[in-house]
């Protein structure tokens, strides 16, 4: 259904031409949009004239004009004055607003199908033959971006990526719950992931000025067919999930760049909880204190690299050294021997995702 201000828009921009009062009227009287302030005081005629066979008809001084959607009625229009021209007026508003509610139903259509699409709702057969009725090319270059706002039901971040990718028909906007928006985005055969990640600090960067929001963006990897849209999608939900765990300084999360990250998010918590039991016989490798961390952390930032990282923590090489063999005594893992850096920093990551997932029960 349109919108009472898409209606109103469209009838003030006809008077404003016409110099004619005209209402938009539903099958039960009610006025929906208008120029005139006694719209009520139709009512009645309205629906004498919606139960009249005709199409159109003057009555109390206004031209009356029926809209109809695949044969049914849907709007009822008024044009002031009984002339020829107010008739010619009448019928231009009544196909203006019959080619809206065909614009606004193909766009529900096409907005039903998309959700759908990602859902993984559809057959196989089922999404070739309703992109093929809806004029979806079926094989081209797509990717999803998943755009996760600070509040729900945020819309003046939907209504900026609007704004931004509208204008490109053959991209889609949609939702399928109350916090993230998402775009499925055509690509041209030029365009890489450097290209995406561009498009998605260009988002970022939108809604931070024009909806004054802070968002996260989250993207897949590229699909060439219709039927793998919605595997860029689960891709681009993980990417945002594991971007929240692993990397959460950054605003921009692609999935072809979440490294082991993505291994870890898909283990299960018993074998996490495993992993962490025998590796640190019980302990939890977060418990060290914060000088601890520090060390440990800018130790890895360096490539292991003990005088950069003595250097940048602002101490004497012989305390780094030492607080590496501390470490070393209280977990039987030598930061410097390449495995046992692996293994140390993947117990890390683990337990940021067994806390992760804890906080979600």
């Amino acid at each position: 259904m349109i919108s009472n201000q898409i209606l109103q828009n469209t009838i003030e921009g006809l008077k404003a031409i016409t110099r004619t009062d005209i209402c938009v009227m539903d099958t039960e009287g009610k006025a929906l949009a208008a120029t005139i302030t006694n719209a009520d005081d139709y009512e009645q005629a309205v629906l004498a004239f919606v139960e009249s066979p005709a199409d159109s008809q003057v009555l109390q001084g206004f031209q009356f004009f029926k809209v109809f959607d695949e044969h049914q009625l849907e709007y009822v229009i008024l044009a002031k004055g009984d002339s020829e021209d107010v008739y010619m007026i009448g019928k231009i508003a009544s196909f203006q607003i019959q080619n809206l509610l065909v614009a606004y139903k193909e766009r529900y259509d096409k907005d039903n199908f998309i959700k759908n699409l990602l859902l993984d709702n559809l057959l196989l057969v089922d999404i070739y033959n309703r992109a093929k009725k809806l004029h979806i090319d079926t094989e081209v270059r797509r990717v999803v971006f998943l755009i996760e706002t600070k509040n729900e039901k945020d819309m003046n971040a939907l209504e900026t990526v609007r704004g931004l990718f509208a204008s490109k028909t053959k991209d889609f906007i949609t939702a399928v719950d109350e916090k993230n928006i998402i775009l499925v985005k055509e690509l041209k055969q030029s365009e890489s992931y450097d290209d995406l990640s561009k498009t998605a600090k260009v988002i970022v960067d939108m809604l931070n000025t024009e909806a004054m929001t802070k968002v996260h963006v989250a993207y897949g990897t590229i699909v060439n067919e219709i039927k793998d849209v919605s595997r860029s999608y689960k891709e681009a939900k993980m990417a945002l999930d594991v971007g929240k765990i692993f990397y959460s300084s950054r605003n921009v999360v692609a999935y072809n760049n979440l490294g082991i990250g993505r291994l870890i998010y898909q283990l299960p918590m018993p074998l996490c909880k495993m992993f962490i039991r025998e590796i640190f016989d019980g302990k939890s490798p977060d418990s060290f204190d914060d000088e601890t961390l520090t060390t440990i952390n800018k130790f890895f930032e360096n490539s292991l690299n003990v005088s950069e990282t003595s250097r940048q923590l602002y101490i004497h090489r012989n305390t780094l050294v030492y607080r590496l063999d501390k470490l070393q005594k209280s977990t039987n893992l030598d930061l410097r021997v390449f495995e046992d850096a692996i293994t140390f920093k993947i117990a890390l990551m683990v337990v940021k995702y067994m806390k992760y997932m804890e906080s979600l029960d």
